[in-house]
């Protein structure tokens, strides 16, 4: 695939350098010096590409979803922190006839946990001797707090206990980021931890994601957690 970049942070780096050890081609890299472009002039240099992957700032994902969706570029969207307009995501990608995938975290391997973690509120539900909490640590860099993959922990916790539990953050060093969720009483504590050892099993997420929503023409918007089946039965297939 050919595909273009917006953000070349560190974890846009990341996608980017994965992109080429699994043999895709690089187009074009937009980043903090392109902010200002209309989106035409940027849909203009989307154009051609095969897909486009975005892990820039919060408040450019619309400007980019709109030029993708006016490039006819899928777009995955990986930035955080931006969930507040989703609605207005949304319409523009129906009203341009879009294509667009987005998490708050493409690693296939927390996609798994927020499955184990849902599976743990189930079982402790209803159990008053315990008390669920949350962990998350990123690096000093990272701005929001908590982190999108905490949020995500807090809403699938609070559909099984009916409350969402406490989260505690933690911004320092270098850390990729480490996700706990605890239920403890006073009598024993089960944990449930997701360590990510580096960026690179994000961007093999977000590669897989870019692969299932360039194909078959697909169009609208779809959340990485819902189509993460589909996605990893086409990775499965893969020769």
């Amino acid at each position: 695939m050919k595909l273009a970049f917006l953000g070349s942070g560190r974890m846009g780096s990341a996608v980017i350098a994965r992109a080429r050890t699994d043999g895709h081609t690089v187009g074009a890299v937009l980043d903090i010096a392109d902010a200002g472009l209309r989106t035409e002039q940027l849909a203009s240099r989307l154009r051609g590409h095969d897909a486009a992957i975005d892990f820039s700032a919060p408040d450019a994902v619309l400007d980019h979803v709109a030029a993708c969706a006016r490039a006819g570029v899928p777009l995955v969207e990986g930035t955080t922190g931006w969930q507040d307009h989703e609605a207005n995501a949304r319409r523009i990608v129906e009203s341009e006839k879009g294509a667009m995938v987005y998490g708050a975290n493409f690693s296939i391997g927390v996609q798994l946990f927020y499955r184990l973690v849902d599976r743990a509120g189930e079982l402790f539900r209803g159990l008053p001797a315990y008390d669920s909490f949350i962990e998350e640590a990123h690096h000093a860099a990272k701005k929001d707090a908590p982190s999108g993959t905490a949020r995500e922990l807090g809403a699938i916790l609070a559909r099984r206990l009916g409350h969402e539990p406490p989260v505690a953050s933690t911004r320092a060093g270098q850390i990729p980021g480490e996700h706990r969720v605890g239920f403890d009483s006073a009598a024993d504590q089960v944990s449930l931890i997701h360590t990510a050892r580096s960026r690179d099993g994000f961007a093999v997420g977000a590669l897989a994601a870019a692969r299932w929503i360039a194909g078959a023409g697909r169009r609208g918007m779809y959340a990485f957690a819902e189509v993460l089946d589909e996605i990893l039965a086409a990775e499965r297939k893969k020769p």
